[in-house]
């Protein structure tokens, strides 16, 4: 008899804030993704905070999570990064105005042996913040190529089981 391996937890989180111009990409993501992948995996929208981060991937098998980066690139670039196989670079996420970021709360877990075995982290160069701010095209451009590569990624997976 053929044993059957159950599928990985795949939970995705949006991260960002929607009157903060950019900053609303994440959730932006979690949304359409909801929309396409939401029967299959776990969505879920956080402000940032770092300890609730920790808490939302807690038990899952893969997270992933997307947020509005500063870091001097081309606005709309996408950048992505996986927390088990690299540190996260934390000047990304410098402009984050919580108790700690998202890259602070990656290496606190780490450190905390509490990341999800597998945790990729996109972030989407944003190019205004202002709060009450529209999103900016390069960002509303970046949103749709990240869900993208977002369910493609979730599809990668569920194919390897």
């Amino acid at each position: 008899m053929q044993s059957v391996t159950p599928l990985p937890q795949i939970l995705v989180i949006g991260v960002g804030n929607d009157y903060g111009g950019d900053d609303a990409a994440g959730h932006l993501v979690v949304r359409k993704l909801k929309a396409m992948e939401g029967d299959i995996v776990r969505i879920v929208e956080e402000s940032g905070e770092g300890a609730s981060l920790m808490e939302a991937w807690r038990g899952g098998d893969v997270a992933i999570v997307i947020d509005a980066v500063r870091s001097g690139a081309v606005p709309g670039t996408i950048h992505r990064f996986e927390a088990e196989t690299q540190p996260i670079p934390g000047r990304l996420f410098a402009y984050s105005t919580h108790a700690f970021s998202v890259a602070e709360a990656i290496e606190m877990a780490r450190a905390l042996d509490q990341l999800p075995a597998e945790l990729i982290i996109y972030g989407i160069e944003g190019n205004s913040f202002d709060p009450g701010g529209e999103l900016s095209l390069e960002v509303r451009a970046a949103v749709d190529e990240a869900v993208q590569r977002i369910s493609q990624e979730i599809v990668q997976r569920r194919s390897r089981t």
